[in-house]
């Protein structure tokens, strides 16, 4: 089985990438090959047997996405993307990659299955997001909310959602969309997601740095970990189509807490140090769009279809502690 994945050397994709090469097949099926694309060059994962193929290239470019096409992947993961925050200070960008490349990639899709009448028909993973909802929200967002998203991200995103599920209905891919909500602790430097501060304000303070607050702590949100975005996608990959029925894209699963919550879950690992290295720094900008974002999610769907994530921050913590600190943290 080839196996490509687009956005390879972001964080999800670095760690989709890792897990695919461990787990040496997708889906229930062997990979034979695996070809890892994004604008970085992304990198090759340890211990996979098969053919690695690494590509550093716009993928958005019509002639990439058919040569990547070309090779038959029968299984797609698609996270190539701009953030959230990005995506609104650059419309232009935004709008390019997120929503033209999606939309590259699924014709070229269609065009390679055209050769052989539609035999080729490749399990597509597409990445969404809990932005293509818009306020205003009931506490718990249930699978049935409309999608009306306030930001150009979560519009490139909806649109990406409705685009994949017609490809998927007339029989040119098939196709699942996974609305991811904030994935925390991202590893690594703080990005320019509005949402960062959800991963800041507890790693940093877990090696000893301090961390900016810009919101207050009673702000709510869904988070579940870079390790659970991964099995959500390889989950996906292998859903049954009946299983799943049309509605195609799924919001995912996650731990509901407050701003405040996910401090008192620091304390409780990693003690009153670690707390007192958060620095109070209100953020107006911030602010508003993060009051723009939904916040719980039902995921009954999901959760129906074998879709896990964490049961409480503490474990989100651990899971990072774990991930990325060697399993313990340093003195």
């Amino acid at each position: 089985m080839h196996v490509l994945v687009t956005g390879a050397a972001g964080m999800v994709g670095r760690k989709l990438a890792a897990q695919l090469a461990v787990d040496g097949a997708c889906a229930g099926r062997a990979i034979s090959k695996l070809t890892l694309t994004d604008v970085v060059t992304p990198e090759t994962p340890r211990g996979f047997a098969g053919e690695v193929e690494i590509r550093t290239e716009d993928f958005g470019d019509p002639a990439i996405a058919t040569e990547l096409i070309g090779a038959r992947p029968l299984a797609i993961f698609h996270l190539a993307a701009i953030i959230s925050g990005e995506a609104e200070r650059d419309f232009d960008k935004g709008y390019r990659i997120n929503l033209d490349g999606t939309r590259t990639l699924l014709e070229a899709i269609r065009r390679e299955g055209r050769k052989d009448r539609g035999s080729y028909v490749p399990r597509l993973v597409f990445t969404s997001s809990s932005g293509v909802f818009g306020a205003p929200y009931p506490e718990v967002i249930p699978d049935e909310f409309h999608a009306t998203p306030l930001t150009s991200y979560g519009t490139q995103k909806a649109i990406g959602e409705l685009l994949l599920a017609d490809y998927t209905r007339r029989g040119l891919v098939d196709g699942v969309g996974i609305r991811f909500p904030s994935i925390a602790i991202r590893p690594g430097k703080p990005n320019a997601s509005a949402g960062g501060f959800f991963s800041s304000i507890i790693r940093e303070p877990l090696v000893g740095l301090e961390a900016s607050l810009p919101v207050g702590e009673d702000l709510v949100f869904t988070h579940a970990s870079p390790r659970s975005a991964v099995g959500f996608l390889l989950h996906a990959a292998g859903l049954d189509r009946e299983a799943l029925g049309p509605r195609i894209n799924l919001t995912m699963p996650g731990v509901f807490c407050s701003v405040g919550e996910q401090i008192a879950a620091l304390r409780r690992v990693a003690g009153e140090k670690a707390v007192n290295l958060i620095r109070r720094a209100p953020d107006k900008a911030v602010t508003e769009i993060v009051a723009g974002w939904p916040t719980g999610f039902e995921a009954r769907r999901a959760l129906g279809l074998g879709f896990r994530a964490e049961k409480d921050f503490d474990e989100i913590i651990r899971v990072h502690i774990e991930d990325e600190l060697g399993g313990r943290l340093p003195h």
